[in-house]
């Protein structure tokens, strides 16, 4: 699923050197392994495989809140970028708490 904002006409230097399709597959590979990752985090929770105090659930929030951010900031999605990077700052912060506690 290409997004068709994005200019794959991009000079080397613009990007890198990178081939900006194949930037434009990472960030939606981003996209979808977050929402996998979120996804799968919920449903863990939700049949009782997992708590919400566990650091297996706040890493799989982290990683896809921070796969989302990359995503959304790359479509010009700035709320949805806003509200990741908040999920994720509130997961590290959780992450921290969690081990802080454990000591």
């Amino acid at each position: 699923i290409l997004h068709e904002r994005r200019d794959f006409a991009l000079c080397a230097e613009e990007t890198g050197g990178l081939n900006p399709l194949h930037i434009n597959w990472a960030i939606e590979a981003a996209g979808w392994v977050a929402a996998l990752l979120v996804l799968a985090a919920y449903i863990l929770v939700s049949t009782g495989k997992l708590t919400g105090q566990s650091n297996a659930y706040q890493w799989m929030n982290v990683v896809g809140s921070a796969g989302f951010v990359v995503n959304a900031s790359w479509h010009g999605a700035f709320p949805s970028t806003a509200l990741n990077a908040i999920w994720c700052a509130m997961g590290l912060g959780m992450l921290w708490n969690l081990n802080r506690r454990r000591r």
